[in-house]
């Protein structure tokens, strides 16, 4: 039952290149950032990621995307990260662009052994009719373009067909979990956390605060242990290295009268 492992290191030492992982993470919130510096240290390229979106130029995805170590990405959300739109457009990286919560769900049913599901979203367009531009060629032309699905209508509305997600490996990062791979995800760090552990075979989780098994009550675990394979624990400094994708600060009050 003891899923400890020495080292972020060691814990993604058997990832090789050419591997699919799935990804926790929305935006830069709840980033298993140092997993993935591992993973770059450890040198593994051509990956399949599946993740919200692909972090930003120099945090979390970023790091491996900047290297070259990306070569397909599925996700939702390019966001600010101005080197995947480069390499996108530029025909360097294959993505396919996918609606949020409908990754969310995939990921899911993934994780569930359910291998497709109906869904409304992205009917009557591209998602669902295909074109979707997946890779560009150098001359900006649509080198792979998404195939059109199975529509079906139910109860007078059309559905698209959209399948599950499985991976090789998924990198989670969790506020608190035990030895044994129970987990506790804070705030928003839990909108895709959970559901990517679920969809990889070998789901390796960091972990900010390590407590004993038996320490979470039932009743508070978000991601039971079945789903988590390998448990890295964090240092202090690791666990508080985090990121803030945009900084929005008010102007000082200069003085003067204050009317309501």
């Amino acid at each position: 039952m003891n899923k400890l492992c020495a080292s972020a290191a060691d814990a993604v030492a058997d990832i090789g290149s050419g591997a699919s992982v799935a990804v926790g993470g929305f935006g830069l919130c709840g980033v298993p950032s140092v997993l993935i510096a591992a993973l770059y240290e450890q040198g593994a390229g051509c990956l399949e990621v599946v993740s919200n979106n692909c972090g930003t130029d120099d945090w979390g995805l970023g790091v491996l995307l900047r290297a070259g170590r990306i070569s397909r990405a599925v996700g939702s959300y390019v966001g600010e990260n101005r080197e995947f739109a480069r390499q996108y457009l530029s025909g360097e990286l294959e993505l396919e662009l996918t609606p949020q919560g409908t990754l969310a769900e995939r990921l899911r049913a993934g994780g569930c052994g359910v291998p497709a599901f109906y869904t409304p979203a992205g009917v009557g367009t591209q998602v669902a009719e295909g074109g979707l531009p997946w890779r560009y060629a150098s001359d900006g032309t649509v080198a792979v373009a998404s195939p059109p699905k199975e529509i079906r209508s139910f109860d007078g509305r059309d559905h698209v067909l959209e399948t599950g997600i499985t991976t090789g490996f998924a990198l989670v990062r969790a506020a608190r979990g035990d030895g044994h791979g129970n987990l506790v995800f804070d705030a928003s760090a839990r909108n895709f956390n959970p559901l990517v552990a679920m969809a990889g075979r070998v789901t390796i989780a960091e972990v900010e605060e390590l407590v004993e098994p038996g320490s979470i009550a039932p009743a508070d675990v978000h991601l039971p242990g079945v789903f988590v394979q390998r448990v890295v624990a964090l240092t202090a400094d690791q666990a508080a290295d985090k990121r803030i994708e945009k900084r929005t600060v008010r102007a000082p009050y200069s003085g003067g009268e204050v009317t309501s």
